[in-house]
């Protein structure tokens, strides 16, 4: 199974990398789709930190560059979970932005929105199931309720032997004392 998920993986990561290169190197086409989201944002940004740049240009360089290189932790198989919610959340204002079908008039407009949108839900789901994908390994779920239930095995045991012991000493301690001597 493995080929095949490395496949899906740079096939699955090769829209990230190409369109983030693209808006990387020309973010201005994009500014005017953009700038509804990023006026949303802006306040939140400016309170977690009054440093970072909140220009619409600068957040879509900065989208494109995490699509990038976190395209291409996924597509080598780096951190494969962990890159794959970010990808995720880097879909989520693009998609948001870029694909606002809910506004247009014109029904051409709004068709093709339309599937843009929900080709990018169909991303986002194949995104979610390779965060999930513990690559035929145990989740930590799992082994953490694995060791749970192997630590209270242990422990009863433990408890059982140490009860057996007792009553083995007791029975040789009271057989001790009727024997002369």
């Amino acid at each position: 199974m493995k080929p095949v998920r490395s496949l899906a993986r740079a096939m699955l990561s090769g829209i990230f990398v190409f369109s983030g290169y693209r808006n990387f190197m020309n973010p201005e086409r994009l500014v005017p789709a953009a700038k509804p989201v990023t006026d949303r944002v802006t306040p939140l940004l400016q309170r977690a930190n009054p440093r970072i740049p909140t220009d619409t240009a600068t957040l879509i360089r900065a989208n494109a560059a995490v699509q990038v290189g976190v395209g291409l932790m996924f597509a080598t198989g780096k951190l494969t979970r962990p890159s794959a919610l970010v990808l995720a959340g880097t879909l989520v204002p693009t998609t948001f932005a870029g694909h606002p079908f809910w506004n247009n008039d014109d029904p051409v407009a709004r068709n093709n929105n339309q599937v843009h949108f929900l080709k990018n839900l169909g991303l986002l789901g194949g995104l979610l199931l390779a965060a999930a994908d513990t690559e035929g390994k145990p989740g930590l779920r799992w082994r953490a309720g694995h060791r749970i239930g192997h630590s209270r095995r242990s422990v009863t045991r433990a408890v059982r032997t140490a009860r057996r012991e007792a009553r083995i000493a007791t029975r040789a301690a009271s057989t001790a004392r009727r024997l002369p001597g």
